[in-house]
């Protein structure tokens, strides 16, 4: 079956009682499995879509916010000690190999005690870690490429295009960015990020900060009302709304961010949860 399945849409790294977890999201196409962004809850909510973790093979990162990367070798740590003994390719943009081998540093004790103590196979040769930049990542039956996107101050952020028997693309972190629309001309499923300005007041609030995050907000992500319009001129077959700022505000309900949308885009949509699958 091909499939998304967003396993945490929540725009930012706090965790919240009853809220939505960080960003990740399981693609499943012509029978791949990709696991795209690794935010906190990312090994939970595989397991509980249904993966078996000793399955795990691909893995993309859109960039090195910890909301996108903070359970990347986490996961991988735990399909191994599951029983993974194939080989997982990660790919992620500058800065992901230094990750993975501070990572890799931090649980020498435990890895160097599994393979003497359990047998395993030394973590370190199953996992290859690959940078990737702008254009063509992977070739063959599952087609790859990536989009530069603005998302300041960092400047290696990327949107991700998979074409096999259907085309999904997802925006990544991204102010409105109209290239983007070219980037996913045609796709059957574009999961954009998505911000609605009447929260951002509240994420000011709780998070006790001011003027610097709320200029990051606005300058780095894209108002519900623009992913309309990118959807729209892309001429997608299907919006999702992901990374949802704000994403636990009781106060703000699917209409809000659905009306937003509908200005510009008058086609499927629907507000990203937490377990959400969209059959492709």
């Amino acid at each position: 079956m091909n499939r998304v399945v967003l396993l945490g849409t929540k725009g930012g790294p706090a965790i919240r009682a009853g809220g939505a977890m960080p960003t990740s999201s399981l693609l499943e196409l012509d029978g791949r499995r990709v696991v795209v962004d690794c935010g906190l809850g990312v090994t939970k909510g595989l397991v509980e879509a249904g993966m078996d973790l000793k399955t795990l093979d691909l893995i993309f990162i859109t960039h090195l916010h910890s909301d996108h990367l903070l359970e990347l070798g986490p996961l991988i740590h735990t399909a191994w000690t599951t029983g993974l003994g194939t080989p997982v390719t990660v790919y992620g943009p500058p800065g992901i190999e230094e990750y993975w081998a501070g990572f890799m540093a931090s649980l020498s004790y435990d890895t160097m005690t599994r393979v003497y103590d359990e047998g395993r196979r030394p973590l370190e040769e199953l996992v290859t870690v690959a940078v990737y930049d702008e254009g063509v990542v992977m070739a063959g039956p599952l087609r790859v490429q990536a989009l530069r996107v603005p998302h300041p101050p960092i400047k290696d952020c990327f949107a991700l295009r998979f074409d096999g028997t259907k085309s999904v693309t997802f925006s990544g972190d991204t102010a409105y960015f109209p290239p983007l629309a070219v980037f996913a001309q045609g796709s059957d499923l574009l999961v954009h990020e998505a911000l609605l300005p009447e929260g951002v007041e509240t994420i000011i609030a709780k998070t006790g900060l001011g003027d610097k995050l709320r200029n990051h907000l606005y300058a780095s992500h894209t108002k519900a009302e623009d992913v309309g319009r990118i959807a729209a001129a892309a001429g997608v077959g299907r919006l999702v709304l992901n990374h949802l700022v704000p994403a636990d505000d009781l106060t703000i309900g699917s209409q809000q961010w659905l009306s937003q949308v509908a200005r510009e885009w008058n086609g499927r949509v629907d507000v990203g949860a937490d377990g959400m699958e969209i059959t492709l």
